[in-house]
C-alpha cells in the first residue's frame, strides 16, 4: 500500500518552500527549498517592492521536483494540498488569467497616503469598529494605488488577488479568497460579516474583481493536468487550504484559540495572538485579521505584529558587509562569542520600508554607537540580533496595551530562532517563555491540507506529529540587564520618531 501524504508550499519572498507529510504519522517525508538563496525583490523607488508572480511559480515547480527526485515519483499517495503565503500582496490577472503587472508585495509602502485619506474620509470608528484596522498599504489601498496611477492597466483587471490565491490559481485554474484573506487586505467588516462595503465604494473598486470567498479549510479546486504535467504530479489533487504565512505560522504551531501565541523572524519578524475579542490599536500600529478558524460561531482573530526588517537585515549584513564569507551558523557564533549588549553598539533594523508598529513612519535602519576601537564583527552581528529583539518588545508594549495577555509564545525551530543568542535576547527582553516546535510554515499548509481535504477530522488528529524541541524561560539578572539595554534603546528610537 502506497504512503498517505500531504503537500504543503510556502510562498515566501525569500524564497518557495515544500513539504510533503506522512498523513498517518504527521512525520516529515521530505522538503525542499527552491532558490537556494533569496529570491530577488525588485525595488525601482524608494518604498517601492516588486516581485514576478511567475518567479514564485517557477520555483514551486522547482520544489516539488527536488521533492520528487527526494522520494520518487510512485512512492506516496498523494492526498491534498495546502498553500501558505507572504500576506498584503496585490496580484492582479486579466480574463485570459495573464499577469498585468508584477506584484505589489507585503513591504511596499506606496499607498501608505492613500490609506491615510481614506481614514480620514470614512474615520476612525468604522475603519477601527468594523474593519479592526486603517486601511494603510495594504491590499485594498495599493488596488487603489493602480487605479490612480495606472488607469488603463486597471481596466484590463479581470480579479485581483494574494500571492497565494495567485498559486492556487495556477494550480487548478479558478480564482477564490477566503475570510481570513480578505480580512488581510482589508476587504472585510467584522462588525457587519460581510464585504466592507464603504471601503470597497471609497477606494471606487468593482465588485466584480473580487474573488469568490471558500472557506479556509475546503476543497478549493483540484490540480489541472495542465498544472500536475509541470510539477510531475497526478492531477485531480484537490488543493483544499490557503491562509496568509502568519495565520499558517499560527497553525503550523497549533495556535488556535484565544490566549495562545506564535512567533517567526524570517524576513520579517512576526508576533501573532489569539483573541476572541475586536480588539484594535487607535493607530493600527499592529493589526487584527481573520484567524484562519474564524467563523461566526468562533470569531477568532489573530492580532499580528511585523516588523519588516527581520531577517533580511540579517542576510544584508552577510551579503552586503560580510561578501557572503560565513554561513548564518558562523554568524550566529560570532554573535554569541560578543558580550551581551554589544559594548554599547545598537541596532534599529527599520530599513525595510514604512513600519506599521511606528504607525508607518519610514525611520530607514541604523547602528548607533560604532566605536572602531573596540567593536568587531560579532558585536556589529548581536547588535543586530538585539535590535531586532528590541524592535520585537516595541511592538509586543503595544499589544499588552490593547489588552493582549502574552505569557507563552510558540516558534519553530527556523530563521533566526536558531540563533541562541537571539533565544535568549528573546525571552529575557520580552519577559515571556518560549517553546520551540520541529515545524516550519510549509509543514503547516500540509496539515491545513489534511483538515481541509477531510482526512483529519479534528486538529490534535493532524498535529500529532508536532513534537516539542526545546523550552526557555526568562532568566532575572540577564533580564534586568536586557531591561536596561532596552530602554536606552527605546529613547534613542523615539528621538528618531519625534525628528
Amino acid at each position: 500500500m502506497k504512503q498517505k501524504s500531504l503537500l504543503g508550499f510556502d510562498i515566501g519572498s525569500s524564497s518557495i518552500k515544500a513539504a510533503l507529510l506522512d498523513a498517518e504519522t504527521g512525520e516529515l517525508i521530505a522538503s525542499a527549498t527552491s532558490p537556494a538563496g533569496e529570491m530577488k525583490i525588485d525595488s525601482s523607488r524608494i518604498g517601492w517592492a516588486e516581485q514576478d508572480p511567475e518567479a514564485w511559480w517557477h520555483h514551486v515547480i522547482r520544489a516539488t521536483k527536488m521533492i520528487l527526485e527526494k522520494t520518487g515519483k510512485e512512492s506516496s499517495d498523494l492526498l491534498a494540498i495546502g498553500i501558505s503565503y507572504q500576506m498584503h500582496g496585490l496580484v492582479i490577472v486579466d480574463r485570459n488569467m495573464q499577469v498585468l503587472r508584477p506584484s505589489i508585495i507585503w513591504c511596499d509602502s506606496r499607498a501608505v497616503d492613500i490609506g491615510n485619506e481614506a481614514v480620514n474620509a470614512l474615520g476612525e470608528e468604522y475603519c477601527l469598529g468594523n474593519c479592526l484596522n486603517s486601511p494603510g498599504n495594504f491590499t485594498a489601498s495599493k488596488l487603489r494605488w493602480v487605479k490612480e496611477n495606472e488607469p488603463e492597466l486597471y481596466k484590463r483587471i479581470h480579479k485581483f488577488m494574494l500571492p497565494g490565491e495567485y498559486i492556487a490559481l495556477k494550480l487548478t485554474g479558478e480564482i477564490r479568497s477566503t475570510v481570513s484573506g480578505l480580512s488581510e487586505g482589508i476587504f472585510w467588516d467584522f462588525r457587519e460579516k460581510k464585504l466592507a462595503g464603504k471601503i470597497i465604494q471609497h477606494y471606487g473598486i468593482d465588485r466584480s474583481l473580487i474573488p469568490d470567498i471558500a472557506p479556509t479549510f475546503s476543497i478549493q479546486g483540484k490540480l489541472t493536468s495542465e498544472a500536475a504535467g509541470e510539477l510531475g504530479l497526478q492531477s485531480g489533487v484537490p488543493v483544499a487550504y490557503r491562509a496568509g504565512d502568519q495565520p499558517n505560522n499560527a497553525l503550523s504551531l497549533n495556535v488556535l484559540n484565544p490566549g495562545e501565541v506564535a512567533a517567526t523572524a524570517g524576513t520579517s519578524g512576526v508576533i501573532y495572538g489569539v483573541t476572541d475579542r475586536p480588539l484594535s490599536d487607535r493607530r493600527s500600529r499592529v493589526n487584527p485579521f481573520a484567524h484562519v478558524n474564524y467563523s461566526q460561531d468562533h470569531p477568532n482573530i489573530g492580532v499580528l505584529l511585523c516588523i519588516n526588517g527581520t531577517g533580511i537585515l540579517y542576510s544584508w549584513l552577510r551579503q552586503t558587509l560580510l561578501d557572503s564569507r560565513y554561513t548564518y551558523d558562523e554568524l550566529n557564533q560570532m554573535a554569541g562569542a560578543a558580550e551581551t549588549g554589544a559594548l554599547g553598539l545598537l541596532c534599529y533594523p527599520y530599513g525595510n520600508g514604512a513600519e506599521r508598529s511606528l504607525a508607518n513612519q519610514e525611520i530607514h535602519a541604523h547602528f548607533s554607537g560604532i566605536n572602531f576601537n573596540i567593536h568587531t564583527k560579532g558585536h556589529l552581528i548581536r547588535a543586530a540580533q538585539e535590535g531586532i529583539v528590541f524592535s520585537f518588545r516595541y511592538g509586543l508594549d503595544i499589544m499588552k496595551e490593547m489588552g493582549m495577555d502574552i505569557g507563552i509564545v510558540r516558534a519553530g525551530a527556523a530563521n533566526l530562532f536558531q540563533s541562541e543568542v537571539f533565544r535568549t535576547a528573546f525571552v529575557n527582553t520580552c519577559g515571556v517563555a518560549l517553546e520551540m516546535y520541529n515545524t516550519d510554515g510549509a509543514q503547516g499548509a500540509a496539515r491545513g491540507a489534511g483538515l481541509g481535504a477531510g482526512y483529519y477530522d479534528t486538529p490534535a488528529e493532524a498535529f500529532k506529529g508536532l513534537k516539542l524541541i526545546g523550552k526557555m524561560s526568562p532568566d532575572r539578572i540577564l533580564s534586568r540587564r536586557y531591561e536596561e539595554i532596552y530602554r536606552h534603546w527605546k529613547v534613542n528610537l523615539e528621538k528618531m520618531l519625534n525628528d
